[in-house]
């Protein structure tokens, strides 16, 4: 992840630290690599992780970085200054308890789902996702529930996607498919993850809106095949909705379907 170099000027010190951080978030730990994949030179990128350690956005630990108190702290913030975790948190409990697989809570973050909630299942394997977390808007469940409001982007999107993840396993589709499917789930009122992500994991979503009547978020149930069969997956459509719906009734939407 070299700095980009479209920065406004005399921004590029704050650019190339917060690029430093985005590179330890992905996975270096140590100066040599922070160096490799920051594009900068040895003894800058050493400069800016002593300053980013003492001002604790970095920690040292091991011979090695991760991220730092300074970012958890601020993380927390940015998370409780959103109100749609706070609220939606009982309900995804009460979801939870009802159906014993993972339940998500998502938000669009540009062109990718950014995962606000995990409440692991009781059964069946864990999945990858995590709070904190992104993926493809086009390839999960909260993400094509979040879309489903859009349809003048869903074929643009679901071509961008393609082109930055691999096909899973469970066969090509087509933008062509996935436009029909769209079609089918805004009908529904909520979306289906048919192992788009992640083979072998399926998932119902349904989208949260506020008093703009604008999608905010998506909640979504998630399982491992064998206990999201088809039958199953239409049951929890009506399951879904109504715990997005009461969600979204909070978040002072009106009008909300009771079905």
């Amino acid at each position: 992840m070299a700095v980009s170099t479209d920065i406004p000027p005399g921004t590029q010190t704050l650019a190339r630290g917060l690029a430093v951080i985005r590179i330890v978030a992905d996975g270096a730990r140590d100066l040599r690599t922070l160096v490799e994949r920051s594009g900068l030179g040895r003894s800058t990128t050493h400069r800016l992780v002593q300053l980013l350690v003492r001002e604790e956005f970095l920690r040292h630990v091991d011979g090695g970085y991760t991220l730092g108190p300074a970012l958890i702290e601020l993380g927390f913030k940015a998370l409780h200054g959103n109100p749609l975790p706070v609220v939606a948190r009982p309900i995804l409990e009460e979801l939870s308890e009802q159906v014993h697989d993972t339940v998500h809570l998502g938000v669009i973050d540009g062109d990718s789902v950014l995962y606000l909630e995990k409440l692991p299942g009781s059964r069946g394997a864990e999945m990858r996702s995590r709070v904190g977390h992104r993926m493809p808007l086009t390839r999960t469940g909260v993400g094509m529930a979040m879309l489903l409001d859009s349809p003048e982007r869903w074929e643009s999107l679901y071509t961008a996607d393609t082109g930055r993840v691999e096909v899973p396993v469970t066969g090509r589709r087509t933008d062509v498919d996935f436009c029909t499917r769209m079609h089918t789930y805004a009908k529904m009122g909520a979306a289906m993850d048919l192992e788009d992500n992640e083979p072998g994991i399926r998932c119902v979503a349904a989208p949260v809106r506020d008093a703009s009547k604008a999608i905010v978020g998506a909640i979504s149930v998630s399982a491992t095949r064998p206990y999201m069969p088809a039958a199953r997956m239409r049951g929890l459509v009506p399951v879904v909705r109504r715990a997005a719906n009461r969600i979204s009734s909070a978040m002072g939407y009106r009008d909300a379907p009771q079905s």
